[in-house]
């Protein structure tokens, strides 16, 4: 085949989107602290927070008329982590560590563009996330009979949060993977980032019993609001007293994702490099 008859950058993707998936799959450690880590955390907290929250009356020890179960309360919180799993912390990782195992110079001397190393870090973790998504609303539903949304207009809130969330949260990983001094120190780097938003953020503890001061730091970072636009999508209507200002906030959550979302792009740009800072 004749140089002018190669695939460009974006032909070239799908290739390498396959290649990083089956990559992905082969490093267990990735797949379990990513991919099922939340499906872990969901069967736990749901296991063992068995009550009911209202949101007239607060937390019951027996179902009422309109309480949600625990396990349908966290399960928003836990899907949008997972998310943030995928992206941040998966590419985060995983270059940082490519970066210094000398896998990212060696890419750099072939003729592949750093647009096609991009597009298949992104295929992957659009594939992997909508997998675990998948796998963590059938865990909900056929283990914690979690009720799903039956109208058209919660899953198209949960399509668009889904899809900016998770691109967002991609470039941000991308970006963050070159802070890391070195591959053996990239999980100490970014794993500590990820489990304080998380915690902030009204994932591992309810969103309403945080305090204001401490929920508006968190609404400086994405994973917030992400998680905001999860419940407005996968939670009764009524349960919208419990969100701070008594509302789903969908165009801050617009407009801070997009933020994000440019933000994370600019700074992969401006960070990404084929070798070491020190080489």
């Amino acid at each position: 085949m004749s140089e002018s008859t190669l695939p460009g950058p974006i032909g070239l993707a799908r290739t390498r989107i396959a290649y990083e998936i089956r990559g992905y799959f082969r490093q267990g450690d990735t797949v379990f602290f990513t991919f099922l880590f939340p499906v872990l955390i969901l069967t736990i907290f749901s296991s063992i927070f068995t009550g009911y929250l209202s949101p007239t009356t607060g937390m019951l020890d027996e179902p009422a008329p309109g309480a949600l179960s625990m396990a349908t309360y966290y399960l928003p919180g836990i899907v949008a982590a997972g998310l943030l799993l995928s992206g941040v912390q998966n590419l985060a990782v995983d270059i940082a560590q490519e970066k210094y195992n000398g896998r990212l110079k060696r890419l750099g001397g072939t003729p592949m563009s750093p647009l096609t190393y991009f597009l298949g870090k992104l295929g992957q973790v659009f594939m992997t996330g909508i997998g675990q998504c998948a796998l963590i609303l059938a865990v909900a539903v056929l283990l914690f009979d979690v009720t799903l949304p039956s109208d058209a207009a919660s899953w198209l809130t949960f399509a668009w949060v889904f899809v900016l969330g998770l691109a967002a949260s991609a470039v941000l990983g991308i970006a963050l993977s070159a802070l890391p001094r070195s591959g053996r120190s990239a999980s100490a780097v970014v794993i500590p980032i990820v489990l304080i938003l998380q915690f902030i953020s009204g994932v591992y503890v309810l969103n309403f019993q945080l305090p204001d001061a401490v929920q508006n730091v968190a609404n400086v970072f994405p994973l917030a609001w992400l998680a905001r636009g999860m419940r407005s999508a996968l939670l009764p209507q009524d349960m919208v007293v419990l969100e701070q200002g008594e509302t789903w906030a969908h165009g801050a959550t617009l407009a801070v994702l997009l933020a994000w979302l440019i933000v994370g792009t600019v700074l992969a740009r401006l960070t990404f490099r084929w070798i070491r800072r020190d080489a």
